[in-house]
């Protein structure tokens, strides 16, 4: 009687406890990443600003580059208003239309300058961690690199080439090209440091160790087992570097070195418009708030990113 009544119970307590839920990797770093609010609220506000960067256009049909003065003569630095959703410029162009244009040619440029940054980076830094016979010419080179003024390098670059290349490749193309390359190939260093540092920890693991052992060659064990584990501070790297470029192609457009007139970024709104500032101040208000926004809300996501994907933080 005693034996069943041991059994019954047993089998209670089996039935009681629950099942342990088969945990991953990524399914912990989203968890964790839900938990940053302001990362949340980053993601949301940039998906808002790209959604409408890339559907505003076809929704809001009118041309950039069309002038009010045509059909009303007074449709000049016209305020925000039912007709005119952001105002006027001092041609009569839509604001809210220039707006738009510009943030998809910004937010590509942001992204773009990042992927050359990011890969440039990763190879430099992989590369220098693993072989020891390459860390220290390519650190070396990393520093002169990083003690070159970036701006006033970005501004030489620009001028010594903007119109060869508005030539060969017309004067869209041919900038945007140029302002990618030259954002990206000047910024690629900090990823370089930081993936280094994180190859020479992972290389002493025991499974790189052991793929060493069996005899794995070394581009496998590059591509299989030291890749894949700085991956983390390549996207955190990544999101900041979106932030950086278009930061620095602002800087460049409102000084007059980035994009032609007729290509409307947001930093050349903010060039164009900053003699108007007191007569209509929503000129420079849109999209010095557009650039501030997508930036506030990269490195919110950064930081997120940061701390999701921190193994310390994984219980």
């Amino acid at each position: 009687m005693a034996v069943r009544t041991q059994t019954a119970s047993a089998d209670n307590l089996a039935v009681e406890i629950p099942e342990r839920r088969y945990r991953t990797l990524w399914g912990d770093v989203w968890l964790r990443f839900r938990r940053h609010k302001l990362a949340l609220v980053g993601v949301f506000v940039l998906g808002l600003l790209v959604l409408g960067v890339l559907a505003g256009p076809l929704v809001y049909t009118v041309d950039p580059e069309y002038s009010f003065i045509v059909d009303d003569i007074d449709s000049i630095n016209q305020p925000p208003s039912v007709q005119y959703r952001l105002g006027t410029d001092d041609l009569g162009r839509d604001t809210l239309a220039r707006n738009l244009f510009g943030g998809r040619i910004s937010l590509a440029v942001g992204v773009f300058a990042m992927f050359v940054s990011i890969t440039f980076g990763t190879l430099v830094g992989v590369l220098s961690g693993f072989f020891r016979r390459l860390d220290n010419p390519l650190m070396r080179f990393t520093d002169l690199m990083l003690a070159l003024p970036s701006l006033p390098l970005l501004l030489v670059i620009i001028m010594l080439f903007r119109d060869s290349l508005k030539a060969l490749l017309g004067p869209e193309l041919g900038i945007f090209l140029l302002v990618v390359l030259v954002i990206g190939i000047l910024g690629w260093m900090p990823t370089a440091r930081v993936v280094r540092g994180s190859v020479l920890s992972i290389k002493e693991k025991e499974f790189v160790e052991a793929a060493v052992s069996v005899g794995t060659r070394e581009p496998v064990i590059l591509w299989q087992h030291i890749l894949p584990n700085v991956l983390s501070p390549i996207i955190v790297s990544a999101t900041l570097g979106v932030a950086a470029a278009i930061l620095t192609e602002s800087a460049l457009s409102f000084l007059g070195l980035g994009f032609p007139s007729n290509v409307p970024t947001w930093g050349r709104l903010l060039f164009e418009n900053k003699d108007f500032i007191t007569q209509n101040p929503w000129l420079v208000i849109w999209p010095g708030m557009f650039i501030s926004l997508t930036i506030l809300s990269i490195n919110f996501i950064g930081d997120g990113l940061r701390d999701a994907l921190d193994p310390r933080q994984r219980r």
